[in-house]
């Protein structure tokens, strides 16, 4: 098992993966994590068996107000750290098919291309938080 803190999950170091848990009539819930890639390279996008979909989503400010929406890919620059953070890139589940609650893991399966083209999954084990986590959580 892939421990949630820092994981080199193929080429691509992730760091700090969680899902925010769910209330029981709740359909969709965000995944949250920081990406650094050793070379240039872009997420396509990413699966899970837990929702029906999976989209990379971006939220931006409209004229004071905050709108979500999918994007195609989000680029990886070589050793930046990418962070997909609640209220800005995440990756969107969609379709839950069941409540996600707090000591849950959930796999997230990432695709991604490398600069040759090349495309490629990397798996993620991502703990659910509770529904109130709003941020990436630092013990000391």
């Amino acid at each position: 098992m892939f421990s949630s803190l820092s994981v080199w999950a193929g080429e691509v170091k992730v760091e700090n993966a969680w899902v925010r848990g769910t209330v029981a009539a709740q359909k969709a819930s965000g995944a949250f994590m920081r990406l650094t890639a050793p070379e240039d390279m872009r997420l396509l996008g990413a699966s899970t068996s837990v929702a029906k979909v999976t989209e990379v989503h971006e939220m931006t400010m409209d004229k004071d107000i905050m709108k979500m929406h999918p994007i195609d890919g989000l680029d990886l620059p070589a050793g930046k750290p990418v962070a997909l953070t609640p209220g800005g890139y995440h990756i969107m589940l969609m379709g839950l098919k069941a409540p996600l609650a707090e000591g849950q893991t959930v796999e997230i399966v990432l695709r991604l291309r490398d600069a040759h083209g090349q495309v490629s999954e990397q798996r993620v084990e991502a703990p659910v938080r509770p529904l109130g986590a709003a941020g990436m959580m630092h013990h000391n």
